[in-house]
């Protein structure tokens, strides 16, 4: 009887398993398709950031005329206060996705000022990082893959604010960068102030470029685009990577599923085989209990 009963136990850890891998399996499969569908709007975004942030850097490196607060060299070389802009999703079941994000977010603040804050892109990292007493400054919970252009205006709004208000002295975008469907990296960009390093491309003497109404007013303008452009497009890139994580993470999860139903159905056959040869053994030595 007890071995009939392991049996059992075994035929119900099967069941429950071909359960957990039917689940799985779908959800890797839809991640597929948002995968592909969330590359398209990848390539479509990095080929126009590109170009539009392109004319914006040639200007910063055609001029001496920026703003002073928007320029490296003006600041204080190790920030009093800076904010970090950092981008997770909303749900798990994406491997070490966001793991990986609000750890290298932790490793920039350790090596800041005690006045570092936090504006968190995503649930998963507004929730961490509010539960560990860190300064949340902006939070916006909306799936990242569902935040459009326009939106991405009222996120980098109150950051710029902050920043022209003397609140924050740095401005640091952590996320993830989208290299290919199984490769993703965490990496960290300073949005502002902005570093300016010569341009060996550019023509000796500089150029000559006349501002209307002025040059402040130009790049009170320029400024907050670029960063609203860079935040754009990496909510688009973690948005990706997101996807590539989770399909990843449930295409292992499907197969270390199916192997231990494998393993189970091996043992459960040999179960079976030993049961059923004890029954032999008993039933032949009645009979030769009765000769």
């Amino acid at each position: 009887m007890a071995g009939a009963g392991n049996i059992q136990d075994i035929k119900k850890r099967v069941k429950s398993i071909t359960g957990i891998e039917h689940i799985t399996n779908a959800m890797k499969l839809v991640s597929v398709a948002k995968l592909r569908r969330a590359r398209a709007t990848l390539d479509r975004t990095r080929a126009y950031f590109h170009s539009v942030t392109e004319s914006i850097e040639d200007i910063f490196h055609s001029t001496d005329e920026i703003p002073s607060r928007y320029l490296r060299t003006n600041r204080e070389a190790k920030a009093k206060a800076p904010c970090y802009v950092v981008i997770t999703s909303n749900r798990g079941l994406a491997g070490s996705f966001n793991t990986n994000i609000i750890k290298k977010a932790e490793e920039e603040m350790r090596g800041a000022a005690s006045g570092a804050g936090i504006v968190a892109i995503g649930g998963r990292g507004r929730d961490y990082f509010k539960r560990r007493g860190y300064a949340i400054l902006g939070e916006h919970v909306r799936p990242p893959e569902h935040i459009s252009f326009v939106e991405t205006h009222e996120i980098t709004k109150p950051i710029i604010d902050l920043y022209d208000e003397g609140k924050v002295d740095e401005i640091v975008l952590v996320y993830t960068a989208f290299r290919s469907a199984v490769e993703q990296r965490v990496t960290s960009v300073r949005l502002l102030p902005i570093e300016i390093s010569p341009d060996p491309d550019a023509p000796t003497g500089g150029k000559y470029i006349e501002y209307d109404p002025s040059a402040a007013d130009v790049f009170d303008y320029l400024v907050p685009k670029y960063a609203e452009m860079m935040i754009y497009q990496a909510i688009v890139e973690s948005a990706t990577c997101e996807h590539a994580a989770r399909h990843m993470a449930m295409e292992n999860a499907t197969d270390n599923a199916r192997q231990i139903i494998a393993d189970l159905n091996l043992f459960y056959n040999r179960a079976r085989q030993d049961a059923i040869t004890r029954q032999i053994i008993e039933v032949v030595g009645g009979a030769e209990a009765l000769d």
